[in-house]
């Protein structure tokens, strides 16, 4: 099977969904992950134009680190992230034809801000008019693959409807969040947030809810013809 997660910024997915993507790479499905924005706003000292270089390559470690075989970079600047935008749109599609998803995550639509709103628009468009014949580049697409929305930020407004038992990740998705040192040491020297204890925090209380130690909840996509009965996740 091939699986496609799509966040906003570059440890977007790994907070979100990082143990349920290191299960399935496991278990010998192709993983794919994919960032729209660049991360360039994302500290007070260290500029835009830099922080984008280490925040991309940041990523394309914690993906190493997960078992991805590509990390695509759609190179979005922070908060301007737009579902209107074409060209946008366009560049996802592209993605979508080049990896040929049977499966899809991506930001729910009640997420905590504009971006990841923006992100869970473009990824919905994306993925069905990536399966029109006359739209875009690539080959098509011809599967309207299933969708699901990952948790939001320490799990507010988000009741899942299916879980993933990450026991057995849940290191490895804390090692990937670490791989992004800008946003993690900052964020504890700067804030007095600590990030891997937040993040932690959250899959036991996703694992209280479905009785394992640590898991990370879902909810599906309801649209034709997106449903199935099969699980596809892990």
């Amino acid at each position: 099977m091939r699986v496609l997660a799509i966040g906003c910024h570059p440890d977007d997915l790994e907070i979100g969904c990082g143990g349920t993507l290191a299960k399935y790479a496991d278990s010998g499905n192709d993983v794919f992950m994919c960032h729209i924005a660049n991360g360039n706003m994302g500290h007070a000292i260290i500029m835009p134009d830099e922080l984008r270089k280490i925040r991309t390559a940041e990523a394309e470690h914690a993906g190493e680190l997960l078992g991805a075989k590509r990390v695509f970079n759609i190179d979005i600047p922070d908060l301007v992230v737009d579902s209107t935008n074409e060209q946008t749109v366009k560049k996802v599609i592209e993605v979508i034809r080049e990896v040929k998803p049977d499966v899809m995550i991506t930001h729910s639509p009640e997420d905590y801000m504009t971006d990841h709103l923006e992100t869970g628009k473009i990824v919905f468009n994306a993925s069905f008019s990536s399966s029109v014949p006359h739209y875009g580049q690539g080959e098509v697409h011809g599967l309207i693959a299933p969708l699901y929305y990952m948790d939001t930020i320490a799990g507010v407004n988000f009741l899942p409807e299916e879980y993933v038992d990450i026991t057995d990740a849940l290191e490895r998705k804390l090692s990937a969040v670490d791989k992004h040192e800008s946003q993690v040491k900052w964020m504890k020297d700067h804030d007095s947030i600590d990030f891997l204890d937040f993040v932690r925090t959250v899959s036991k209380f996703r694992g209280l809810q479905c009785g394992v130690k640590y898991a990370e909840g879902f909810r599906v996509c309801r649209t034709w013809p997106r449903q199935t009965t099969k699980r596809l996740l892990p």
